[in-house]
């Protein structure tokens, strides 16, 4: 059977997270090539079981390439040192050796998406609206933050009540859950789905307003 089929989710192996911090060390394709074999059974594995868990909820899942685009970065090691993958519609799950993200939102909004996330951010109709999801997020210790200006976007007054949100060039929210134990057993799958069920109004709000350029 192939490493990578992993059929039950039960965590991420502490094995992997320590592979990911010797890769962070060791980037490069002699240190890739000798410990494939144990990224495809401890990161990539893990992840793809992880997805078909979360599939029947919240939606198929799509995991990141491993590969970095270095084309125009003067960074040019070649490997993620990292595990990623999106979640149905805007979900986003992250796993280095220093813990677990569970979010989402818009990342690398382009400019036209970004006019239709403050045009409606910036509408008496749907804007208070998010502003009280962003609220209880983080009232519920979720943060929600992202790339901002520190100026006030063009065509908008500084004394805009939703300055704050139309300052935003991405915005997301979710949780960091640092490396330990209870990353490395399945009840960490209860704590990813409650994370992608309290980002469903956020997720949703951003799907009927703001293009998803990740997908």
């Amino acid at each position: 059977m192939p490493a990578t089929a992993v059929t039950t989710f039960t965590g991420f192996p502490a094995e992997g997270m320590r592979y990911l911090d010797e890769l962070a060390m060791n980037n490069a394709k002699p240190f890739w090539d000798a410990h494939k074999a144990t990224y495809e059974a401890t990161c990539r594995g893990p992840m793809l079981a992880l997805l078909a868990a979360l599939e029947p909820e919240f939606g198929a899942g799509k995991l990141f390439r491993p590969y970095r685009d270095v084309r125009f970065s003067a960074d040019k090691s070649p490997y993620q040192t990292h595990v990623a993958a999106l979640v149905g519609s805007g979900g986003y799950v992250h796993l280095s050796a220093d813990g677990l993200y569970v979010g989402g939102g818009r990342h690398h909004i382009d400019s036209k998406a970004l006019a239709a996330y403050r045009a409606a951010v910036a509408s008496d109709v749907t804007g208070p609206e998010f502003v009280d999801i962003v609220a209880k997020l983080r009232r519920g210790k979720y943060a929600v933050d992202g790339e901002a200006l520190r100026t006030t976007p063009r065509g908008y007054a500084a004394d805009h009540p939703r300055i704050e949100l139309l300052r935003q060039k991405e915005i997301h929210a979710g949780q960091f859950l640092p490396a330990g134990p209870a990353l490395h057993t399945k009840a960490v799958l209860g704590t990813i789905q409650k994370t992608l069920r309290d980002l469903r109004p956020f997720l949703a709000w951003l799907d009927a307003h703001v293009p998803n350029t990740m997908h």
